[in-house]
């Protein structure tokens, strides 16, 4: 369906008499410099990856390091520059985020250059290819199928030449383009070639000027994103509350550099100061793995988009066969003879707009030299081919059901047979009678059956395996016949059934979503049925996933939720999905499946840590209001607490290897775990404190005794999320006590953080009200139902991801 919105008549391609014409062998090697030199060149300044001074901008200006500078600044001019260590914190996170982001960036940009899209132009008689942004005004291009148009311009040559603009338009139907006719950038090469005249290129294209650019994806939701957001947001508000209102409460009981000092100390606990940094880390460092394993990420929450992922549509060719095909055999038909049909091939594949049948026809048979006068180029939607050639009549070859629909006859029983056996087969037909574009011709006589070899990829079944033991619903899609297709499912090891024949699908969205519920394998697929059953898929709630490398994939992908294309693939294909496999190869997804599922689950971990921090700062603040105590932490006791339990651990468990299956609800569990766990120890604390208070003890001991009953609690909500304790994570959770050890045993560190062994009779205190705090934690984390909670390693099938190093 078209576009409601969009309106042709506002296009301004410039017809073919408001500029010169280019002549038939292109610009020369002058008038190229002559534009590049006014500027009139392809280049509008899109970068796959943010420059240095914007990277710089992003991890510096942000939210929360305004309100942690803002309190430095404040601490610095009123208190102790000691209760300023905090300030160390915006330096590392910053410093860390901008090394980080910048190697993802050369990764980035790496992987991006072996991606790239290049064109073709006739430049001084000669067909070059060369980079799109190296376009220059009045080029002369050369289109064929699966080529993205790359700039607005005129139609100068056309061989049967058709255009998809569904991606600007919404127009569903292919646009078969004449001499003379407009092109617009963003759209692709579906059928026949041709060749045009740049006219409008760089910020002028049709497509720049779009509010989305429609040759880029459609941005990928992130859970992970948005919930991280949210979290922020109200964290956020609650600094603005409680900040203000604990710095008044400190000022009626002191002066004005006290009062500071622990409206201060109360806020900085708040402030989640390293959230935003690990989910830039954790996302970014997917970004270098996979790219290790040549894998182009275009956008980063597509990373987690393919953890969530409960659906994934596989195009047959180039996913569970390496793509290339290979010529078999012929069978005549009737009293037809195989030198003949072999000549025929030969003339048929003596085409400058050759597909993968035909090159793998022209590897086998030579061109007879027959003159062409009419050709119909091969169309996914038709699924046939025609040409005319002098004294020799007109043939069409194309899928047997297509060309030949009587399903009863002796020839379509025939062929039916033969791709039952996994071959792709093809029929060959003659008639006297001239072609008549798109419409069959009438007469055809059934010459020969001609069959090809597709290899099975020796990856597809293991891969495949992986992703049904992970609940992973698989639908092979294809334009083949219905038979292949099931064959080659079959192959590898697929439940196939009954293999459907799109052709008799239903065509409204519920109809289409049953079909696809109840069936796995579908042949005879067309591009505007592949991305029908998306959106069928969609609409039930499933979050799809599709691969293709072919232009008739280009649609589905574009609509997906994660859009993985096949390095190899047709250029419009590659540019619009989230994902490409620079080496094509399908085994890869597990592994970025599993780096999807770290990315999630450790996110999550991180995200638990430091909620449950902001909840209980937060309380401290609001019990300090009610009760009118003094602040019971100095700034620098919540760094110290906040790098021993969050920061430092939070830092290494984010890079962790993680296979936990993805679970719906980020923040509902973060937030179910992170309230009661927080309020838990701000109420252990604060009972401590108010004991320590009772006993008429120095200010120093009694912030000494919150201070140690907080860090036993924190530690022990460290071990909680680091479970299953692997060796490594044993290792890093001892490391933090010991540094716990090393603040109190070493004097100039104790000095330095402000605080004194306090009696034995507070030690008792501090250690009682702290242990019943983790009893309680551990007793809660019971009752809501899990073993733990939201950092759990998974066991089972999704263990056995293949590792990526």
């Amino acid at each position: 369906m078209a576009d409601p919105t969009f309106d042709r008549s506002a296009v301004t391609v410039e017809p073919p008499d408001s500029r010169p014409p280019t002549r038939p062998e292109g610009l020369t090697a002058a008038e190229v410099a002559d534009r590049v030199a006014r500027g009139e060149v392809n280049d509008a300044g899109e970068r796959t990856s943010r420059t240095l001074v914007e990277i710089v901008r992003a991890n510096v200006f942000t939210r929360f390091n305004a309100i942690l500078g803002t309190m430095l600044a404040l601490i610095l001019v009123f208190g102790s520059p000691a209760d300023g260590l905090f300030g160390i914190v915006i330096v590392i996170n910053a410093a860390i985020g901008i090394v980080q982001e910048l190697l993802a960036k050369r990764k980035l940009d790496e992987l991006a250059v072996l991606s790239a899209p290049v064109a073709r132009a006739v430049r001084e008689g000669e067909v070059e290819d060369i980079p799109v942004e190296t376009l220059v005004l009045d080029d002369l291009l050369e289109l064929r199928t699966g080529d993205q148009v790359p700039a607005d311009g005129t139609i100068t040559e056309s061989v049967g030449l058709e255009l998809d603009e569904s991606l600007l338009t919404g127009e569903a139907d292919a646009i078969a383009k004449s001499v003379g006719g407009s092109a617009l950038s963003g759209s692709f090469v579906v059928a026949g070639s041709g060749r045009m005249q740049a006219t409008a290129i760089g910020a002028d294209a049709y497509a720049r000027k779009l509010a989305a650019d429609a040759r880029r994806f459609t941005v990928t939701r992130s859970e992970l994103v948005d919930g991280v957001n949210l979290i922020l947001r109200y964290v956020t508000w609650l600094i603005l509350f409680v900040g203000p209102v604990l710095f008044w409460r400190e000022l009626r009981d002191g002066d004005v550099p006290s009062a500071i000092t622990g409206a201060v100390a109360g806020v900085v606990g708040m402030v989640p100061e390293g959230l935003v940094l690990l989910t830039s880390i954790a996302f970014g460092v997917a970004v270098i793995v996979l790219g290790r394993r040549n894998v182009l990420v275009q956008e980063l929450p597509a990373v987690e988009g393919l953890a969530r992922v409960d659906v994934v549509c596989l195009d047959k060719t180039g996913t569970l066969t390496e793509g290339s095909i290979a010529f078999d055999h012929i069978q005549p038909l009737g009293a037809h003879a195989e030198a003949e049909a072999e000549a025929v091939l030969g003339a048929l594949a003596a085409d400058a707009n050759a597909n993968a049948t035909f090159e793998a026809l022209s590897s086998q048979f030579g061109d007879p030299g027959w003159t062409r006068t009419d050709t119909v180029p091969f169309s996914s939607a038709r699924k046939w081919s025609a040409a005319q050639f002098a004294d020799h009549g007109s043939w069409v070859v194309g899928a047997p059901e297509m060309v030949w629909p009587d399903h009863k006859s002796t020839v379509r029983q025939l062929a039916d047979e033969v791709a039952a056996t996994g071959s792709r087969t093809l029929l060959l037909t003659h008639t006297d009678a001239p072609l008549q574009g798109e419409v069959l011709p009438e007469g055809l006589d059934p010459v020969a059956l001609v069959m090809f070899a597709e290899q099975v990829r020796p990856d597809a079944a293991e891969t495949l395996d992986y992703f049904r033991s992970q609940g992973v619903l698989l639908k092979v899609i294809s334009g083949d016949n219905p038979r292949t297709v099931g064959a080659v499912a079959r192959r590898v090891g697929l439940d196939v059934g009954e293999p459907v024949d799109a052709r008799s699908l239903p065509e409204d969205e519920a109809g289409l979503a049953d079909a696809l519920e109840a069936h796995s394998v579908f042949g005879r697929v067309t591009p505007q049925q592949k991305r029908a059953m998306v959106g069928a898929l969609q609409s039930r709630g499933h979050v799809v996933a599709m691969t293709g490398d072919g232009v008739n994939d280009a649609l589905a992908l574009k609509d997906a939720d994660i859009g993985v294309a096949m390095g190899s693939g047709a250029a419009a294909t590659r540019a619009v999905a989230q994902l490409v496999l620079l080496d094509g190869k399908f085994a890869t997804l597990p592994g970025v499946v599993a780096e999807g599922r770290r990315v999630v689950a450790n996110i999550e971990r991180s995200a638990n840590l430091f909620l449950v921090k902001t909840i209980y700062a937060a309380l401290f603040s609001l019990a300090t209001v009610f009760t009118g105590w003094p602040y019971p932490f100095l700034p620098r006791h919540f760094t110290v607490i906040s790098a021993l339990t969050i920061g430092i651990p939070g830092f290494f468990l984010a890079l962790a290897p993680n296979t936990r299956r993805y679970v719906p609800g980020f923040v509902k569990r973060v937030l179910r775990f992170a309230i009661p766990t927080g309020a838990i120890a701000a109420i252990a604390v604060y009972t401590a404190y108010a004991v320590a208070r009772s006993e008429d003890v120095s200010s120093v001991q009694a912030r000494t005794t919150a201070f140690i009953t907080l860090l036993i609690v924190a530690l022990f909500v460290l071990v909680v999320l680091a479970r299953p304790l692997t060796a490594f994570r044993s290792a890093l959770v001892f490391s933090m006590i010991g540094g716990a050890v090393a603040v109190f045993a070493i004097p100039p560190l104790r000095d330095l953080v402000n605080l004194k062994i306090p009696s034995t009779d507070l030690l008792t205190i501090a250690f009682g009200c702290a242990a019943a705090a983790c009893v309680l934690i551990e007793f809660s984390g019971r009752i809501r139902g899990s073993r733990f909670v939201a950092g759990d390693d998974e066991p089972g099938p999704a263990s056995n991801v293949p590792a990526i190093p």
